[in-house]
C-alpha cells in the first residue's frame, strides 16, 4: 500500500437494525459483521469507534514491528492495547476526543539494536495514525432508492 493515488472500498450491506455486514472490495478477506452497542444494536459485532480504536493500534504495532527489523532486529511476540475516550461536543453529540496506546515488547530494551531509531522513526510508518491526527477529509452522497444523489445540508 506504498502508492500514491492508490484506492480500494468496503461494501455495507445491513443484516437488521444497526447490524451491518462488511464486504472488503478486490480482497478474500473474510466479511466482517460490525453493530453498535445495547440498547441501540445488539452488540453483533465491534462498532466503528472500536474499529477505529483496532485500526490505530494495529497500525502502530505493525510500524513498529517493520522498524525494528529494518535495523536487523528479531522481535519476539508483541502486543497492543488501546483507550479510546469519548466525550460530547458543545452540541451534545459523542465525539471521539482522545486514542491511547500501549505498545508491548516482548524483549528488554538493551537487546535491540538502534532503539533509540526505531522509537524516533516507527509511528511515521504509521498510514492510519498520523492519517487520523491530520484529519481526513470525508466526502459524503446519499443516493436514494433509485439511484438519485440527494442534497447533504453543509454540503458544497
Amino acid at each position: 500500500m506504498s502508492e500514491t493515488g492508490q484506492t480500494f472500498g468496503i461494501t455495507l450491506e445491513q443484516v437488521e437494525n444497526f447490524e451491518f455486514r462488511v464486504r472488503f472490495d478486490d480482497t478474500v478477506v473474510p466479511d466482517l459483521i460490525v453493530d453498535e452497542g445495547a440498547p441501540l444494536g445488539g452488540d453483533a459485532g465491534p462498532n466503528p469507534s472500536r474499529l477505529l480504536a483496532v485500526a490505530v493500534a494495529n497500525c502502530l504495532a505493525a510500524s513498529l514491528l517493520f522498524a525494528l527489523r529494518k535495523y536487523k532486529n528479531t522481535p519476539g511476540r508483541m502486543g497492543a492495547k488501546a483507550r479510546l475516550t469519548l466525550e460530547r461536543n458543545e452540541h451534545g453529540r459523542l465525539r471521539i476526543a482522545h486514542i491511547g496506546v500501549d505498545l508491548q515488547l516482548a524483549e528488554k530494551a538493551e537487546v535491540l539494536d538502534y532503539l533509540d531509531r526505531v522509537l524516533a522513526q516507527f509511528e511515521d510508518f504509521c498510514i492510519v495514525t498520523q492519517s487520523v491526527r491530520q484529519g481526513i477529509k470525508v466526502d459524503v452522497s446519499v443516493l436514494d432508492g433509485e439511484g438519485k444523489r440527494l442534497s447533504v445540508p453543509g454540503e458544497s
